[in-house]
């Protein structure tokens, strides 16, 4: 009932300095709401982060060639002044060594996913049709990566081994490029020829067997009405327009089965390409990384900057504090012949110190909650500019509340002890 009383009386007293209420709150609500908006941006990252390896397969592992590197230096091919050489044929990854990994490993190993790219990544070709154009990249996947990533196909067929094998001029294209140059209409395109453009002039041409479904990147920030979106070759194909169709790889991903260990799995690719093909190698040697991993790191990463950047923010909370002890202070200075009468009818120092942190709490708490509802509309709204559904963490809500009424406890208990120590004849006395 006292508590009850307490709050009543702390209420009204916020009522009859509204202004001044506010301006105590400031601190805590600008902290609060910090807080609460970097954790819900951070939690809205962290969750597409994950969907998207989730998407690229979250048993995929990931095996390039790099420099070598040791304690030793120079000994390693490594100088300070750069790469020791430059990447040779010699020092890909060849379809020989493809083979003999996935017959060590047959049982570990599910798909060996190849791509090659014509031209660079941020050069952009193009298919011109009816006065328009379309922008588009040519990629050359191998029938495992079409297999494992099982593009949805609108119209016609996807690709034969026949196709892969004699790396024929097939192609499948978008339904955003059908959209854009032939108004949606699959049929239009399925069976004829259609001509790819590249910046320096070059061009090639393939025969469009199917239509496949676009699916945006998850981290792409907007929706362009003319996205770049992929023609879709064999990766012979691909590679006889390189010119390196008898050259190795420099990376490739690799699927493993359901009951495989990735993190134990990664070692044994990484030892066996270097025990067996890289060991004499004096400037290149083979790594290997799995997505859980990289989850898990990128994960970390985005932890420790949402901490980082609340620790930051918080200290807003601490200046909030502060000014709520002050404004205590202050109350407490105005109120002493108040307090002084509650003492000389009975009021014990128990009572008086629980008034003022009841009083304190009340503010902070309420500082608290409208910076909760200001940081998650911050942050809803920061999300949605990017593109994405926003991730609201309802723990944080939780413990911003908490937090709160930790901050009006911690703050408010030394003016309140100062109330309650106050003698009463002196509080009675005082003008």
């Amino acid at each position: 009932m006292l508590f009850t009383e307490n709050v009543l009386v702390a209420l009204s007293g916020l009522k009859a300095n509204i202004m001044r209420s506010l301006l105590t709150m400031l601190g805590i609500i600008i902290g609060i709401a910090s807080v609460i908006a970097i954790m819900t941006v951070g939690n809205s990252i962290t969750l597409i982060v994950n969907s998207t390896m989730q998407g690229l397969g979250a048993n995929n592992i990931q095996v390039a060639i790099m420099q070598k590197t040791d304690d030793e230096g120079e000994e390693s091919g490594m100088n300070y002044g750069g790469y020791a050489r430059d990447l040779t044929d010699e020092d890909l990854i060849t379809k020989d060594m493809l083979k003999a990994l996935t017959d060590e490993y047959k049982d570990d190993i599910k798909y060996v996913m190849l791509t090659e790219q014509v031209g660079d990544y941020y050069s952009t070709s193009k298919v011109s049709q009816n006065g328009k154009d379309a922008k588009v990249q040519i990629v050359g996947y191998n029938k495992d990566y079409m297999e494992f990533n099982d593009k949805e196909v609108l119209g016609g067929r996807s690709f034969i081994t026949q196709d892969y094998k004699e790396g024929k001029a097939v192609c499948m294209v978008s339904d955003k490029l059908v959209e854009r140059l032939y108004k949606g209409d699959n049929d239009a395109v399925i069976g004829t020829e259609i001509e790819v453009v590249s910046d320096d002039g070059t061009f090639n041409d393939f025969y469009v067997v199917g239509v496949y479904k676009y699916v945006a990147e998850s981290l792409s920030f907007g929706e362009s009405d003319n996205p770049k979106t992929e023609v879709l070759v064999p990766l012979n194909t691909a590679r006889k327009i390189n010119h390196t169709a008898n050259k190795g790889f420099e990376y490739f991903m690799l699927v493993t089965s359901v009951n495989t260990d990735n993190n134990t799995f990664v070692t044994k690719v990484r030892d066996f390409f270097n025990v067996n093909f890289y060991s004499r190698n004096d400037a290149f040697e083979i790594a290997a990384v799995s997505m859980d991993s990289m989850m898990d790191s990128l994960n970390t990463m985005i932890s420790m900057i949402k901490l980082a950047l609340s620790v930051i923010a918080g200290i807003s909370l601490v200046v909030g504090g502060i000014g709520v002890m002050n404004i205590m202070l202050v109350s407490i200075t105005e109120r002493t012949k108040e307090i002084g009468t509650r003492k000389a009818l009975g009021a014990t120092n128990a009572s008086i110190r629980l008034q003022f942190i009841t009083e304190s709490v009340v503010i902070c708490v309420i500082g608290g909650i409208i910076g909760i509802v200001l940081g998650v509309g911050l942050g809803i709204l920061a999300v949605k500019l990017m593109g994405y559904d926003a991730v609201v963490s309802v723990s944080s809500v939780v413990i911003a509340v908490g937090f709160s009424m930790a901050i009006g406890i911690f703050f408010g208990y030394y003016p309140a002890n100062k109330a309650a120590k106050l003698n009463p004849i002196d509080a009675l006395r005082y003008e």
